[in-house]
């Protein structure tokens, strides 16, 4: 898809009169705790989520509005103004704009280059993940990811710097369990009501409250570079025509939204598919890794063990060998259901109903395991998952991961990125570090971590 911001367009007249667009859905935003918006250039953010930004603002949520660029490249021929004089004045025009919708959000601007996210995609990300993490924190009183929404552009808007700052955020948001709400600034432009390449069963609705609308449209007229000619000079025309800027002066904002992914109907639907879902008990792959993790275990016994989403239990009998005590976790409660039934008599084991890392239970552990689940954590709940570990291991303990290194599908984490982000970890040494084609294993202990051998005096 290509396009020029000097084509004729789409005629809003078009979409007004577009019946399945005003039978949308409405946008359910009930129990919303904090809106977090990204936008690619200044502007973006009035444009695509202006009412929703007032909106939030005004029903008492938390608003945090990221601009990636400061919008330099939007003139590239103005003899008018320089690209760093456009960027000083485009970055005063979105904090007015900002101020103008939500005077209480918080606002940050990442001076990434504009034209390029594609190549920042990383940097995006770590970006939101922070801001996530974050807005899961000012909504801990409600325990639930459900009170944040991310919203980004939509990414298959056909503008590159959109469609990679909508991606970054679509990977941030399906990692964290966040819902995500992707609105269009171009595709009105572009797109004809109907058009195949939308993805209108996903578009929600929302209408704007006079007040809203109001603090829209005068937000928008703050973004002068835009809205208005920098001069009667060629090169200095105003990049939103007045046929786009029609687009938005409506008294709705139109979004495609992915709800936040419900991990324990993810997992209650894979367990209820079949009683052993990953061949725990048939595939020899899986035999002779239980060995490999138990024989990497480095001392012979712990007082009590933690394992994170035991499944159908496998492992678990087998950790309970080892230790007095093993509280095994899982998301899923038919997982948990299968687990107790496999092993009726286990009375050293204790089958507990959580979401790590947020559900954490209580106590110290002397034996940590992570083996298959950590690749299910956003990046956010994996540092989140990492605290926790350390506040609850010994001194004397151990912290056992154990990962897939194939592909994992629809996740946003691999074996090999779990692993990294423990090896990075300052409070945690590397004790035993077993790779295979197939899978990574590794045993972390707090420093000083000392080997079996040094554990005997044999070193």
């Amino acid at each position: 898809m290509t396009f020029s911001h000097l084509d004729e367009g789409t005629p809003e007249d078009l979409w007004r009169r577009d019946a399945a667009l005003a039978a949308a859905p409405p946008l359910d935003l009930a129990g919303l705790r904090a809106l977090i918006v990204l936008a690619a250039h200044p502007d973006d953010e009035t444009l695509g989520a202006g009412g929703l930004i007032a909106h939030a603002a005004r029903a008492g949520a938390a608003v945090h509005v990221i601009v990636a660029t400061d919008g330099e490249a939007s003139h590239p021929d103005s003899p008018t103004l320089t690209r760093a004089r456009l960027a000083e004045v485009r970055r005063r025009e979105v904090g007015a704009a900002v101020a103008a919708l939500a005077p209480s959000a918080t606002f940050r601007r990442l001076g990434l280059p504009d034209g390029a996210l594609a190549d920042r995609g990383p940097a995006l990300e770590r970006t939101l993940v922070e801001a996530v993490r974050d807005a899961l924190g000012e909504a801990e009183d409600g325990g639930a990811a459900a009170g944040v929404v991310l919203a980004a552009p939509w990414r298959h808007d056909a503008h590159t710097d959109h469609d990679a700052a909508g991606a970054a955020a679509a990977r941030v948001a399906a990692g964290a369990g966040v819902a995500l709400l992707e609105y269009p600034v171009w595709m009105w432009h572009w797109a004809a009501p109907g058009d195949p390449r939308v993805p209108w069963a996903e578009a929600r609705r929302l209408e704007l409250a006079p007040a809203a609308k109001g603090a829209k449209e005068r937000a928008l007229a703050l973004h002068l570079t835009q809205t208005a000619p920098l001069s009667a000079h060629p090169g200095d025309e105003a990049l939103l025509s007045p046929g786009m800027q029609e687009h938005f002066e409506r008294g709705f904002e139109l979004y495609f939204a992915s709800p936040p992914r419900d991990a324990r109907a993810t997992f209650d639907a894979v367990h209820a598919a079949s009683p052993d879902p990953w061949n725990f008990t048939t595939s020899w792959y899986e035999r002779r890794k239980r060995a490999v993790t138990l024989s990497a275990l480095p001392a012979p016994r712990y007082r009590r063990a933690l394992e994170v989403g035991c499944s159908i239990g496998v492992l678990t009998g087998e950790l309970a060998e080892r230790a007095d005590q093993v509280v095994a976790t899982d998301v899923s409660p038919l997982a948990l259901e299968r687990a107790a039934e496999r092993l009726p008599d286990a009375s050293a084991i204790s089958w507990e109903h959580r979401r790590l890392p947020q559900e954490w239970p209580e106590g110290a552990f002397d034996l940590i395991v992570v083996s298959e689940v950590g690749y299910y954590f956003g990046p956010a709940e994996l540092d989140e998952f990492m605290r926790r570990c350390l506040g609850s291991l010994t001194d004397d303990g151990a912290l056992l991961a154990c990962h897939w290194l194939g592909t994992i599908e629809g996740w946003q984490l691999t074996g090999d990125d779990v692993h990294a982000r423990l090896r990075a970890e300052r409070g945690l040494e590397t004790v035993v570090q077993h790779r295979e084609r197939d899978f990574l294993l590794e045993v972390f202990a707090k420093p000083p971590a000392l080997s079996v051998a040094q554990r005997e005096g044999l070193a």
